[in-house]
């Protein structure tokens, strides 16, 4: 697809592009270049007091507790008291 660069360094997203995409107004786009192409690609902002989740370390950590939980490696209890006696054990 071919679009014309307009005043104040505008361009159109073509339709087909948006509705492949999932695209919305007010959606953010990060411009990349990467040998001498430009590449435009959806993201979506984390606010501040949430980055920790997104970290690669924690995100790590997260697909090994689901790892675990899916192969049964992680107990439950069904009182508090269960729970104290198997941590004292």
């Amino acid at each position: 697809m071919i679009v014309e660069l307009r005043q104040k360094s505008q361009v159109t997203i073509p339709t087909e592009v948006l509705k492949a995409l999932n695209l919305k107004t007010g959606d953010k786009l990060e411009f990349t270049i990467i040998e001498g192409k430009i590449v435009i690609q959806p993201v979506i902002t984390v606010p501040k007091d949430q980055a920790w989740f997104w970290t690669e370390n924690w995100q790590k950590e997260e697909k090994r507790v689901d790892e675990q939980v899916k192969n049964g490696q992680i107990k439950s209890f069904d009182n508090i008291d269960y729970l104290i006696e198997d941590l004292d054990s």
